[in-house]
This record gives structure tokens, C-alpha cells and sequence, in this order.
């Protein structure tokens, strides 16, 4: 299945960012109020700049406590994000997000940011897929063997 078919089957198209200037805080209320694991950030002329996640935040805190609420989200961005492109297909992205230990990844088509897959979003596509290709393989057996 092609990435553009999972962000199809995803439905929502809604994008959540925010400025490198954006306080850690500020991140973690998005976070919560939007019931998601990660937020990418956008330079003034909408280019990727980074990623923040629930673990570039755990981590910040693990090093220094609440004062880093106050910090950019600058400062703990997981910079030079992998991304993946609308005719790239599950396999692919699954063996990204997996060798790199990641869980999200933004979409680019025509070097345009058109969506964000969350690795959970390309299991159920592979699942998916492979259920539809486990019951065409019953149907070719069952119309083989009448």
C-alpha cells in the first residue's frame, strides 16, 4: 500500500506545528489538548526544521527537571527528521520507522509537507492489506478445489 493511501484511509489532514520559538511548554499543552505524540516545527517559511515527541520532552526533562518548560522548543527538536513521499509504499516506511526507532513520520509530495503517518497508522494499512491478500488466496483455493 502506498503512503498517499494510508493518509487517505487516515482521514484527517490536520498538520500540527509550531515555531522553533515555541516554548516546551506551550508543546506539551498542544499535546495534550490534541490527544497526539508529536508536533513538527516549521522555520518562518514553513520548511521542516524538526520534530518534537513525547520522548524528546521526557527526555528534556530527565535532564533538567521543569526549568526546561521554559525552554525553545529549539533545544530538544529532533532535527534532520527522515520523511517519506506519497509514492513511497508500507514496507519501506515500516522498515524506516523500525531501523531508526521512530514513531512518526511527515510526507512530502513535490517537496510540499501534505500529511504525518504515525507507525501505528502504517501497521494497520499492512495488516490490512494482508488480511485482503489472505482472503483472495482462500477464495483462489476455494474456487480451485469445487
Amino acid at each position: 500500500m502506498k503512503v498517499m493511501q494510508i493518509l487517505q484511509r487516515k482521514g484527517s489532514a490536520a498538520i500540527e506545528s509550531v515555531s522553533p520559538e515555541t516554548s516546551l511548554g506551550d508543546v506539551i499543552s498542544i499535546l495534550s489538548q490534541k490527544k497526539i505524540g508529536c508536533v513538527l516545527v516549521l522555520n518562518n517559511d514553513e520548511k521542516l526544521a524538526g520534530i518534537v515527541s513525547e520522548r524528546d520532552i521526557v527526555r528534556a526533562l530527565g535532564v533538567s527537571g521543569g526549568e526546561c518548560l521554559n525552554d525553545s522548543v529549539s533545544a530538544v527538536m529532533t532535527p534532520g527528521v527522515i520523511t517519506c513521499a506519497v509514492e513511497d509504499d508500507d514496507n519501506s516506511v515500516l522498515l524506516k520507522m523500525s531501523s531508526g526507532r521512530f514513531r512518526h513520520m511527515p510526507v512530502f509530495q513535490d517537496e510540499n509537507l501534505v500529511g504525518l503517518i504515525s507507525i501505528g497508522d502504517v501497521v494497520k494499512a499492512r495488516i490490512d492489506s494482508l488480511k485482503m491478500e489472505n482472503e483472495e488466496l482462500e477464495n483462489m483455493i476455494r474456487s480451485a478445489t469445487a
